[in-house]
């Protein structure tokens, strides 16, 4: 199983998911597909996600079963522990 999240994703990029996975909420979309449609669709993601920020997590044989990854901007990013995957929170950015 895989689940992509978008948040200001532009409408072509909105559509392209719908093609693929179900909408289950406003930018959450959900499917089965194996490794080689997943990385497909993530390619299409990264390509088109413009100024917004995606992540994507699927079924995966590691401790904690799944794996993740992330495109655009946000204050989370991944971060190796010992091998298991755990999020890591940036700090704030600073006001321009």
């Amino acid at each position: 199983m895989m689940v992509i999240v978008v948040e200001n994703a532009p409408p072509r990029l909105r559509g392209r998911l719908s093609l693929w996975l179900a909408e289950v909420r406003a930018g959450v979309y959900v499917g089965v597909y194996a490794r080689r449609t997943r990385e497909r669709i993530w390619t299409e993601v990264r390509e088109l996600i413009g100024p917004g920020n995606a992540v994507m997590a699927w079924t995966a044989t590691t401790d904690s079963g799944f794996a993740f990854d992330a495109v655009g901007e946000n204050r989370r990013e991944p971060a190796d522990f010992d091998g298991l995957t755990l999020v890591r929170f940036l700090p704030p950015s600073a006001p321009e």
